[in-house]
């Protein structure tokens, strides 16, 4: 009887990327996918970007165990490296896993009943050790997915005052091209016809290679690959989206009309705290060139509320950018220390009452931009791609576009939009040509 396995996934799109990366480990020992609440071994792969998140990832082990006292929980991911033992306390968790170790967590596993998977063998046995080595690709449907994430670069040499990121992850590192290159032959081979490109300082990919590359030498890779796939990029920092970059994905055909651009504030006052290596004069500029050259392309960010020291006007500053910018959605984070960085111990922290009432106030405005994109859409013809049974197109611009059923997931398509009330809905109106 195989060993069965789940994998609970928080936070950003690069953990989304190492879960892949660890089902794949999990399927190479001969494990099979089950619900949390059926499976052997359940890896929770944990973000500690907030004390929201910590207190997420505490409360699912809790009920894991609670629904399921059988399972082994395995704890990895930023939690787990900044605060160890605090996981390793939580009732049914087996072991704690560091991120750095993750990409090797078969070969970690350390504890009684996992001898039915094929634990004799390393990871580099199993996969090979060289730049093209990758292992079997997750086929589009698993678990739900339709897009393919890939990890191409994580850790950071930022030093932004709040973040706890280069701690739990260390300093960057990127797959050199040659990996990325057979990554995506398996994942286009796989039958994928959309990739998410991640990392967690996407723009420093190459940095630390030798001889060093660069976020363009990459973005020439995935413009030239020998397949028809359509790349999204994920987060970008504002000063790593040159005009080059624009440019190749406006004039390419193989990039999304999608970028994620975390501004942080709009206060100059606050990005200097905060150590933010640009200003909002720079950022309004970056965000107004690209709704320039790119019309209908869909623009998010990220915003934190109650910064230390963060004042009215830093907050009402921030609130009269966010309204008048071309910004299609915000992700909103309310500020809490994270233990060992430089804002921890700033003064003037800034009321916990504040703080929330800052947050519903930057939300309003992100739901406001957000149904202003929509509505602006209505009419339109985009590319996207099935998900959700066929019931859902996910647009080039990133909108979630609700059709009738009747085609398969995982198909390109064009899609009218025709209403965008509380959400958007469309018809499909033809599939869409691929290179």
């Amino acid at each position: 009887m195989p060993l069965t396995y789940a994998v609970v996934t928080f936070g950003c799109r690069v953990n989304q990327a190492d879960s892949i990366d660890v089902e794949r480990q999990l399927r190479a020992l001969g494990g099979r996918r089950a619900p949390p609440g059926d499976a052997d071994l359940v890896v929770v792969n944990t973000c500690s970007v907030t004390a929201t998140a910590d207190h997420g990832a505490r409360q699912t082990i809790r009920r894991i165990a609670r629904t399921n006292p059988r399972a082994r929980i395995v704890a990895t991911g930023c939690y787990a490296s900044r605060a160890a033992a605090e996981l390793a306390a939580l009732p049914g968790v087996a072991q704690v896993i560091d991120n750095r170790d993750k990409e090797r967590l078969a070969d970690r596993l350390r504890f009684d009943g996992l001898d039915v998977l094929d634990i004799g063998r390393t990871t580099a046995e199993r996969f090979g050790a060289g730049d093209g080595a990758c292992g079997d690709i997750v086929r589009p449907g698993a678990a739900g997915r339709t897009g393919y994430t890939l990890r191409v670069q994580t850790g950071c040499d930022q030093t932004c005052a709040y973040c706890i990121i280069p701690s739990t992850r260390g300093a960057g590192r990127s797959a050199p091209l040659a990996r990325v290159a057979a990554e995506l032959d398996a994942v286009a081979a796989a039958g994928f016809r959309e990739v998410a490109v991640t990392g967690v300082h996407l723009g420093s990919y190459g940095r630390d290679l030798t001889p060093p590359g660069t976020l363009g030498d990459l973005l020439c890779l995935l413009d030239a690959h020998r397949s028809t796939l359509l790349f999204r990029l994920s987060s970008l920092e504002p000063m790593d989206c040159t005009p080059d970059v624009v440019d190749l994905v406006a004039r390419s055909g193989r990039f999304a009309p999608h970028f994620h651009l975390p501004l942080q504030h709009a206060s100059d006052r606050v990005l200097r705290a905060m150590r933010r290596p640009y200003t909002s004069g720079y950022y309004r500029r970056l965000v107004a060139g690209i709704r320039g050259r790119l019309p209908d392309a869909g623009i998010g960010s990220d915003v934190i509320v109650g910064f230390p020291g963060e004042t009215e006007a830093d907050a009402e500053a921030n609130l009269a950018y966010l309204r008048a910018s071309p910004l299609t959605y915000l992700h909103v984070f309310p500020y809490s220390d994270r233990p060992g960085v430089d804002a921890a111990g700033l003064p003037d922290k800034v009321p916990g009452p504040v703080i929330r009432a800052r947050g519903r106030a930057v939300r309003a405005v992100g739901a406001a931009l957000a149904a202003a994109f929509r509505a602006s859409q209505i009419g339109a013809v985009r590319s996207g791609l099935t998900t959700g049974g066929g019931t859902v197109v996910v647009t080039d611009n990133y909108l979630k576009v609700t059709v009738p059923p009747g085609t398969p997931d995982n198909r390109r398509v064009q899609v009218r939009i025709t209403g965008a009330e509380e959400s958007v809905t469309g018809e499909i109106v033809g599939a869409d040509g691929e290179r």
